[in-house]
């Protein structure tokens, strides 16, 4: 498939896997990214030229045993790899004018005019939404909504408590909101994100570098008379995954890792601990979401005045500034930074 226009915002999380594959022989790294269908080959009939689409690296075949279960969004048929080739061939569909082959970077390619993707990862979406908004949609605000409706179910009353208020962590607080918990509690080590984060529904603040001689966990867990509800690591540290876990509330507290850490990185539990705690530790990987069928309802949302995704664009550059757009982001400026390819 091609595209008509394209739009697409930077996220931290693609820097960092832009350093994990420097040896890997990528050319073309992903980003967040909507586009309009082309054309489509054979056998392909959920699309047609024209349709806006979001490209998304999680595949959704809708076939298999995983894709027909509403416990998992982890395709059997399609499985979630680092590759920089297609799904059912092992090639790529990219060259240079010379004839040198240019790789693809989680199945989506998007800093490119135009792009071939598998119909397992094109999520159609309503026309409506403006294309600088449905690009969030792709990868991390998806993941992090998600990750608060979908993987933990946020139950009304509840007390959430989010390890990083990146755009990631910002996103669980905007999901977590939507489910009506009554506490959300930041943890970060810049104090200036308590405000950003009032915008999405955060109600408290902690520092975890003012927590004096006390772990932040034990600080969290006296603030909550217990332990938390739902815990979110949205950083990628190993450290924090296991702080997160100490302070959700033994019995019935649900920890949900996020942030993509080093693959050598470990954790280091004590197994008496895990028996007696009756904690649950999860991954989520796209936040729990099927993308074929629930990000259209993040639309609907969007379109419904429900969801709040104007809030993290706070910057929109042209694509010779690309370099801009990821200095703001390393710098902590931005939360999204949408692109535009022909602007």
């Amino acid at each position: 498939m091609g595209k008509q226009r394209k739009q697409e915002a930077i996220c931290l999380g693609q820097r960092r896997k832009e350093k994990k594959l420097e040896n890997s022989g990528s050319s073309d790294k992903v980003v967040e990214n909507r586009r309009v269908v082309e054309s489509v080959g054979e056998d392909v009939e959920e699309l047609k030229e024209g349709d806006s689409v979001v490209p998304i690296f999680l595949s959704d075949c809708m076939d298999c045993v995983d894709c027909k279960s509403k416990k998992s969004n982890l395709c059997s048929k399609f499985p979630f790899e680092i590759s920089p080739l297609m799904h059912r061939d092992d090639t790529s569909r990219f060259t240079t004018a010379e004839g040198e082959t240019l790789h693809h970077f989680l199945y989506i390619s998007s800093f490119s005019e135009y792009t071939v993707v598998d119909v397992v990862n094109v999520t159609k979406v309503d026309p409506e939404i403006p294309p600088n908004r449905a690009c969030l949609l792709s990868c991390g605000i998806s993941t992090g909504i998600g990750a608060a409706w979908k993987k933990a179910s946020v139950e009304p009353g509840s007390t959430v408590v989010i390890f990083g208020l990146g755009a990631i962590g910002l996103a669980v607080a905007e999901g977590a909101r939507l489910c009506g918990a009554t506490r959300i509690i930041g943890v970060d080590i810049n104090s200036d994100k308590f405000e950003i984060g009032k915008q999405f529904g955060v109600t408290e603040f902690v520092n975890s570098r003012s927590c004096g001689d006390k772990p932040v966990s034990q600080v969290i867990i006296e603030m909550t008379n217990g332990g938390a509800d739902y815990c979110f690591e949205c950083v990628g540290v190993g450290t924090l995954v296991q702080e997160a876990f100490a302070c959700c509330r033994k019995g019935w507290g649900k920890t949900i890792v996020l942030g993509v850490d080093k693959p050598e990185s470990q954790l280091n539990f004590n197994s008496l601990e895990v028996l007696m705690s009756g904690k649950t530790l999860t991954g989520a990987l796209f936040g729990g979401l099927k993308p074929k069928s629930d990000v259209p309802i993040l639309v609907k949302r969007y379109l419904d005045k429900e969801l709040q995704l104007d809030k993290f664009v706070t910057h929109e550059v042209s694509f010779e500034d690309i370099n801009k757009a990821f200095d703001l982001l390393l710098q902590g400026k931005s939360l999204r930074c949408v692109i535009w390819m022909d602007k």
